[in-house]
């Protein structure tokens, strides 16, 4: 049978084992963990720099709608339908905003 004094120095043994593991542990938490600020600064600048990329899937997709736009507005003219005109000022207006929303956006953004 174990004496007291054996059965604290097991007792003992064992809270420093857990409190080694656990300050571990939390060090290596805190060696991976960063900044707030710099964490949202990073994820500024990243957001931030799909901007121009964003910018060019948007033109292009504006360039491919605007010809399937022009060529609608061709066929309209060609079968003389009343409404050629509007649909060629819905066309022209739809590109015209497309370059003006990207032109606000990096105004008001700074991007």
């Amino acid at each position: 049978m174990k004496t007291c004094r054996e059965k604290r120095r097991e007792n003992l043994k064992t809270v420093l084992v857990a409190s080694a593991i656990l300050a571990a542990v939390t060090l290596s938490h805190v060696a991976f963990a960063q900044d707030g600020l710099a964490g949202i600064n990073q994820a500024n600048q990243q957001v931030r720099s799909y901007f121009g990329a964003g910018t060019n899937l948007m033109y292009a997709v504006g360039a491919l709608l605007g010809l399937i736009g022009a060529v609608k507005v061709y066929q309209k003219w060609n079968n003389g339908d009343p409404d050629t005109g509007k649909v060629a000022a819905a066309w022209f207006g739809s590109c015209v905003f497309l370059v003006v929303v990207t032109t606000v956006i990096q105004a008001f953004f700074g991007v």
